[in-house]
C-alpha cells in the first residue's frame, strides 16, 4: 500500500500479479482505463483519475480566455508525463488552446547537490517565450518547492501571469510546512473533494492531529490530508474484504482480491466503488475543489462537476452561470500572481517600461493620410501621423484605463507580408497600420477586429460626356418614361374627344381628320398654354385637370434635370472592365508592397510584366498621363486617390472584398481580444466616424453629384392616377347617357 507515483504502484503490481496480492495506490492514474482492462487486475486505485483533473484545468483556462499555456512537470522516468501531456493537449484544443511549450523538470534524486540551480537552468528556457500561464501536471513536494521559489525569485510569478497545481502538490498543502506555502501565493489548485463536517472525519481529524503532534511536535500543520484518508479507507476497505472471507475454505488470494473489487461504501475520502480495480466516482458527486493559495493558506473558490455547460458549481449545489462576468467565472475574489485583484491576469508577458511593446509600422505606405512618420518632430503624436495613427492613440486611452502599455515604434522597410512575417518570427510584438486581413496571414499571426473595410478597386481615366450631343435633349429621361408619357397623352385625348364628341361641342364637330387634330392639338397645347376651344362637360373638366397636373409635374422635372445635365459635367470611363485589360495586355499600377500585385498576378491573371509597381500617391496621376498605365488598382485606399482626382478618373464598384484593415499581433497575444473591444468602442461612441471625416473629407470639387435619368418607377403612381380618373370619368359619362 502506497507508492508515490502511479508507475511505482503499476510496477509493483506486475510484480505481484502472479501471486494475486492486491497492491493499493494512492497515487492518481493517467490511464482512464481500468486496471483490469490495462493487464493489472491487482492493482487497486484509490486515488483520482489525472484525467479529471486535466478537464478541469481545461475549464479553468477556456474560462479566461487564455489561449496558450506552458506545462510544467517532474520527469518520472516511466513515460507516464507523455500521457498527461496527451490528454492535457486533447483537452486544451477542445476549447481552443494550446500547450505552447512544455517544460521538463528533472527527477529530485537526480539533482540532490543543487536542485535549486538545476530548476534555474531550466526556468531560462521559458524567458524568450511570452505564454504566462503555467500548469504544473506533476512534480514531488521538494521539487515543486524549489520550482516556485525561483519562479518568483524569476519574476515568473508576476502580474498577469497565473499558475495552476495538480492535486499531486495541493494535496500536501494541509500537511507541508507552512513556511514554503508564501511562495506558492496567487496559483490556483485542484484538490480532491472530500466532506469536513461528518462525524467520522470529525473524530478521525482529532484522533489523527493528537497522535500527529504527539511525534512531530515541531511541525505546524496537523491536518489530514486526502493521502491520509484514502490509505485511512484503504484499510478499511481490505478489513470488510477479510470480514467477509470468515472461516470458508474457499479463502484464497483471489477470492480476498474478488471481495476488495466489490467494495461498496462511503469512506472518509469519499464514495468508494473499486468496480474494475478503480474508485468509480458517483456521477452527482463533487470530484474536485478549486482553490486559491493566499499567504500561508489557502481558501475554497468553487467546486469542479463534470458538467461542460455549468463546470464550476458551488458546494450547496448553485451552478456559476452566465450571468457572471465571463471573466470571472471562479466564485472570488481570486488572488493572482503579484498580488493582482482589480482584473484578470492576461496570461501573457505584458509590456513594462524596461521591455515595452515592440510595434511596427510601415514606413512606405503610399499615402501619407493612413500613415507618416515626420522625422524632424519628437512629439510622438506629431511624429506619428494619419488615420491609423490616430486610431492607436484612441485605443490607447481605453487600454490605459485598465493597465499601462509601453510602447515604441519601429519603422519597417519592406513589404507588408514580410512585415507580418516579422511579427510571427516575434522579431516585433504588434503591427500598426493599414494592414489587410488576409487567410495565409491569419495563420501566422491573430488579427483584430476590421477597423476598415477593405475591397479591390480598379481606377480608371475618364472623358468627360458631351453635353452638346444631337439627341441631349431626351436624355433626363427613360425610354420607358417617354413611351409611357406619349401612350397617356393619346389615351387622354381620346377620352376628351370621346366626351366631347357626345356632349354636341361643335369643336370637335366636323370630318374625322379634324376632329382628330383638335382633339391632338387640344391636349397637346395645354402642356404650355391655354387652349381657345371651350369644354362643354364637367367630366372632361375632370380629365383635363388631373392631366394639367400631370403636365406640370413632367416640365418641371424635365426642364430641372436638363438643365442639370448641361451643367454639371459627367464622366465616361474609357475603359469597360477588367477582361479588356488582361486580354489587351495593357499595363496596370498597383502599390508593389501591398499583397495586391500577387492578387493581380495569382487572381486576376495579370502578367508580372505588365504590372507597374506605385510607390507614391501622387505618381498614380503622372503615370496616368504620361499613358504609362491604363488602371490602377487600390484597397481602401482608392477613396482617398478619388477626393483627390475626381474630375478626371472614375472608380468600379469593388472587384473583390477582402478582411478589412486591422491590426497584428503574435498568436496567442491577449491584446489582440482588447485591441478588438476598443475597435468597438469608439466605433460605437462615433469617434471613428469622425476620424475619417478628419483624414478622408470629401473635397469641395467631388462635392457636386450628377444627374441620372428619370425612371419609370418614379412617375408610377402619377401615371396611374391620371390613367384612373380618365377610365373612371370615361365609364361615368357612357353610365349616364
Amino acid at each position: 500500500m502506497g507508492m508515490d507515483t502511479w508507475q511505482q504502484a503499476a510496477l509493483a503490481a506486475e510484480i505481484e500479479n502472479q501471486a494475486q496480492v492486491p497492491v493499493f495506490s494512492l497515487a492518481a492514474s493517467a490511464s482512464v482505463q481500468s486496471s483490469r482492462q490495462l493487464g493489472r487486475p491487482t492493482l487497486i486505485q484509490m486515488g483520482s483519475n489525472v484525467s479529471e483533473q486535466i478537464r478541469c484545468i481545461a475549464a479553468i483556462v477556456h474560462s479566461y480566455h487564455w489561449r496558450r499555456v506552458i506545462a510544467i512537470y517532474e520527469d518520472d522516468a516511466y513515460g507516464g508525463n507523455a500521457k498527461m501531456l496527451t490528454l492535457l493537449s486533447e483537452a486544451l484544443q477542445r476549447v481552443g488552446s494550446e500547450i505552447e511549450y512544455h517544460l521538463s523538470l528533472p527527477h529530485i534524486s537526480s539533482v540532490v547537490s543543487d536542485p535549486r540551480e538545476a530548476v534555474h537552468q531550466q526556468l531560462l528556457k521559458l524567458l524568450s517565450i511570452q505564454s504566462r500561464v503555467f500548469i504544473v501536471l506533476q512534480s514531488s513536494l521538494p521539487m515543486a518547492t524549489h520550482l516556485f521559489q525561483e519562479a518568483r525569485r524569476m519574476n515568473f510569478m508576476g502580474k498577469d501571469s497565473a499558475w495552476i497545481i495538480t492535486d499531486s502538490i495541493s494535496s500536501f498543502l494541509d500537511s507541508m510546512d507552512t513556511s514554503v506555502i508564501p511562495y506558492m501565493e496567487g496559483a490556483l489548485g485542484i484538490k480532491s473533494y472530500y466532506s469536513k463536517s461528518s462525524s467520522s472525519f470529525l473524530e478521525f481529524s482529532t484522533q489523527f492531529q493528537k497522535k500527529f503532534k504527539s511525534e512531530n511536535p515541531e511541525e505546524d500543520n496537523a491536518q489530514p490530508g486526502i493521502h491520509a484518508l484514502r490509505a485511512y479507507d484503504s484499510i478499511a476497505v481490505i478489513t470488510r474484504a477479510l470480514e467477509r472471507l470468515g472461516g470458508d475454505d474457499t479463502n484464497s488470494p483471489k477470492m480476498l482480491l474478488r471481495n476488495i473489487l466489490s467494495s461498496n461504501f462511503s469512506g472518509l475520502s469519499g464514495k468508494i466503488n473499486l468496480e474494475g480495480g478503480i474508485n468509480v466516482p458517483n456521477s452527482n458527486s463533487i470530484p474536485f475543489r478549486i482553490i486559491n493559495i493566499v499567504g500561508k493558506s489557502y481558501k475554497e473558490l468553487d467546486f469542479w462537476k463534470q458538467d461542460f455547460d455549468n463546470p464550476f458549481t458551488r458546494e450547496d449545489g448553485d451552478k456559476i452561470n452566465s450571468r457572471r462576468n465571463n471573466r470571472r467565472v471562479l466564485e472570488g475574489p481570486v488572488i493572482w500572481p503579484g498580488h493582482l485583484k482589480r482584473r484578470v491576469p492576461k496570461g501573457w508577458e505584458m509590456p513594462t517600461n524596461a521591455k515595452p511593446l515592440k510595434i511596427g509600422i510601415p514606413s512606405n505606405s503610399p499615402f501619407d493620410m493612413f500613415l507618416k512618420v515626420d522625422e524632424d518632430q519628437i512629439e510622438p503624436q506629431k511624429k506619428y501621423t494619419g488615420f491609423c495613427f490616430d486610431i492607436f492613440w484612441e485605443v490607447l486611452k481605453i487600454l490605459e484605463q485598465n493597465y499601462s502599455l509601453p510602447y515604441e515604434f519601429h519603422q519597417f522597410m519592406g513589404t507588408y507580408d514580410e512585415l507580418v512575417d516579422c511579427v510571427y518570427n516575434k522579431t516585433y510584438d504588434a503591427v500598426v497600420g493599414d494592414v489587410t486581413i488576409l487567410a495565409n496571414r491569419s495563420k501566422k499571426v491573430e488579427f483584430t477586429q476590421p477597423y476598415s473595410e477593405s475591397g479591390l478597386v480598379m481606377i480608371v481615366q475618364a472623358t468627360p460626356e458631351e453635353p452638346h450631343k444631337a439627341w441631349m435633349f431626351l436624355k433626363p429621361f427613360t425610354r420607358e418614361v417617354w413611351v409611357v408619357s406619349g401612350a397617356l397623352l393619346v389615351y387622354t385625348m381620346f377620352i376628351v374627344w370621346v366626351v366631347e364628341y357626345w356632349s354636341n361641342n361643335p369643336a370637335f364637330r366636323g370630318p374625322w381628320k379634324s376632329q382628330l387634330g383638335t382633339a391632338l392639338w387640344f391636349i397637346f397645347s395645354s402642356l404650355f398654354f391655354a387652349h381657345k376651344e371651350t369644354i362643354q362637360s364637367n367630366i372632361t373638366r375632370v380629365v383635363i385637370v388631373v392631366w394639367l397636373f400631370v403636365a406640370l409635374v413632367l416640365t418641371s422635372t424635365y426642364t430641372a434635370s436638363l438643365s442639370s445635365m448641361l451643367t454639371v459635367r459627367r464622366l465616361e470611363p474609357d475603359i469597360m472592365d477588367v477582361e479588356w485589360l488582361t486580354a489587351t495586355k495593357s499595363v496596370v499600377g498597383c502599390d508593389g508592397d501591398s499583397f495586391v500585385r500577387k492578387y493581380l498576378e495569382d487572381v486576376i491573371k495579370f502578367e508580372g510584366a505588365n504590372i507597374k509597381n506605385i510607390s507614391n500617391e501622387y505618381q498614380y496621376a503622372s503615370e496616368f498621363q504620361s499613358g504609362n498605365i491604363s488602371a490602377a488598382f487600390f484597397e481602401t485606399t482608392a477613396k482617398v486617390f478619388m477626393n483627390q482626382f475626381c474630375k478626371n478618373y472614375t472608380a468600379t464598384q469593388p472587384l473583390n472584398r477582402f478582411g478589412g484593415l486591422g491590426f497584428a499581433f503574435q498568436k496567442g497575444s491577449p491584446l489582440a481580444a482588447d485591441v478588438s473591444e476598443a475597435f468597438l468602442t469608439i466605433t460605437e461612441n462615433g469617434i471613428l466616424k469622425e476620424l475619417e471625416d478628419k483624414w478622408f473629407p470629401r473635397s469641395a470639387k467631388c462635392s457636386s453629384t450628377e444627374t441620372d435619368e428619370l425612371s419609370l418607377e418614379k412617375l408610377k403612381a402619377l401615371y396611374l392616377l391620371s390613367f384612373a380618373t380618365s377610365t373612371i370619368c370615361f365609364l361615368l359619362f357612357f353610365l349616364a347617357c
